[in-house]
């Protein structure tokens, strides 16, 4: 079989769009490969299904707890159906129009199928075979599936899945307690569905500040059936009853949602084939420019494993964009300020370091934590568990890390990001001027104190003390 000739090769549609966009536009014969919907994760299984359903939660959970503010209110009844045929009207509309889109764009060829690399820079697409000189590799992640007795046999369900079941489960168990488990509970929970959070570790969302995640940990607890520093050893089906065996007890549920991570889909493509090296925990392997240990073979995205967040996938591809056309301003991605969101209830925003990283990498900082309900908006809506913390250099006052949770945290927490990516410091938010009585004074309440701490902390110096943390 002939190989078909191109200038680049895509594997996969989410931010390789992007490059192939951009190639194309400068004339260069692109190939473009996708076995799934067009858009990638973000678009068709994950952040924008899981918000369009996660703020059907927020209104349902709005009219549950409405009744504290003296409005009496109940709901008649959830219409799933109309839920996620709402949910995914204009989703898989998108889906559609960005695949026309590339069949009728100049200088793109769409390739419908499994990819996969059969030597140096070869890639099997169904029964083609295609090869070119630069290829990239934004073929993302797909659900990590835990090794456990009876789970293969009595089915269960993914981000992949979930979100388009055909009936509202009664009872919903998740295995997982990260961010998935806390957006997923948070939407099944609200609506209807009695939910059990099943996680190995002794808290959830443990990647987090340890203080949001004890947080939202208690948050979680007071909603939820929250098992804790908990394992699945086996699961059975019993008619439309799946009975997971957890400890010494059992759970019984409907439907078992694994949110246990995600898996590179390196492997699946075989790209040690063409001798792209990857990682102990199977990512691509790039260096600060996105290139590979091959030459001319670049990768971006969740299949590198960085950040598996959509915005730090488009920022790689902005920046391979533009190091594969025009290499002689060739640029490395600066990930400082990654922020990150979960869109549970309550919400966390975070960006930078957490105490505990400070603790455990030795470097010294200055934190400070303010609540809402100090606030007065935030008590007006009775925001009892949300607060914000931020660490900060106690010499140059730059910001370290800031985490949010509470309400609209994923909004507040922008902030922070801004200043952070410049690398200014906590004064800028600390001596502006902010509105009254919105919610935004939690941030500069938070700011300002930890400037206040970091002026004490330069005065003790001169005196012979100090205030802030030495990690």
């Amino acid at each position: 079989m002939q190989d078909q000739q191109f200038d680049l090769i895509v594997i996969g549609t989410g931010s390789g769009l992007e490059v192939s966009a951009a190639a194309a536009g400068r004339g260069l014969r692109v190939a473009v490969i996708e076995d799934g919907p067009f858009g990638g994760t973000c678009l068709n299984r994950g952040c924008i299904p899981s918000k369009m359903l996660v703020h059907v939660a927020d209104v349902a959970r709005t009219i549950a707890t409405a009744e504290r503010f003296g409005v009496h209110a109940s709901i008649d009844r959830i219409d799933w159906p109309f839920i996620v045929e709402r949910t995914f009207r204009e989703i898989d509309r998108s889906a559609a129009n960005i695949l026309e889109g590339n069949r009728r764009a100049e200088n793109i060829t769409v390739f419908e199928d499994s990819a996969r690399f059969i030597g140096h820079k070869r890639v099997a697409v169904g029964d083609a075979h295609l090869t070119a000189e630069t290829i990239v590799i934004a073929a993302g992640t797909r659900p990590s599936i835990p090794e456990i007795p009876g789970l293969a046999e009595a089915g269960y369900e993914t981000t992949d899945t979930v979100m388009r079941i055909p009936e509202l489960p009664r009872r919903l168990a998740i295995l997982g307690g990260g961010f998935v488990g806390a957006e997923l509970g948070h939407v099944f929970g609200s609506i209807g569905s009695e939910v059990t959070i099943i996680t190995r570790g002794p808290a959830m969302v443990r990647d987090e500040d340890r203080d949001v995640s004890r947080r939202m940990t208690e948050a979680y607890a007071r909603r939820f059936d929250l098992r804790l520093s908990s394992e699945v050893r086996r699961v059975e089906r019993n008619g439309e009853t799946l009975s997971l065996e957890v400890g010494p007890g059992s759970i019984e549920c409907d439907v078992l949602l694994v949110a246990a991570g995600r898996t590179s889909n390196a492997d699946r493509l075989d790209v040690a084939a063409t001798g792209v090296e990857t990682n102990e925990r199977g990512f691509v392997t790039t260096d600060e420019y996105m290139r590979t240990n091959v030459d001319g073979v670049w990768a971006l995205g969740d299949i590198v494993g960085r950040w598996q967040l959509k915005h730090n996938a488009n920022l790689e591809a902005a920046h391979v964009a533009n190091n594969i056309l025009d290499p002689d301003e060739m640029a490395a991605v600066d990930y400082h300020a990654m922020p990150a969101a979960i869109f549970g209830s309550p919400q966390i925003g975070s960006v930078g370091m957490t105490e505990q990283h400070a603790e455990e990498q030795g470097i010294p900082y200055a934190t400070s934590t303010h609540r809402y309900d100090a606030t007065a908006y935030g008590e007006s809506i009775e925001d009892h568990d949300g607060f914000v913390k931020v660490l900060a250099d106690p010499s140059s006052g730059e910001i370290l890390g800031c985490h949010v949770i509470g309400h609209d945290a994923s909004v507040l927490v922008q902030e922070a990001v801004n200043l952070m990516r410049f690398r200014l410091p906590v004064d800028v938010i600390a001596q502006s001027i902010y509105i009254h009585p919105a919610l935004t004074e939690v941030i500069q309440a938070a700011f300002a104190s930890v400037a206040r701490k970091i002026a004490d902390s330069r005065q003790g110096h001169e005196h012979g003390h100090a205030d802030s943390h030495e990690a």
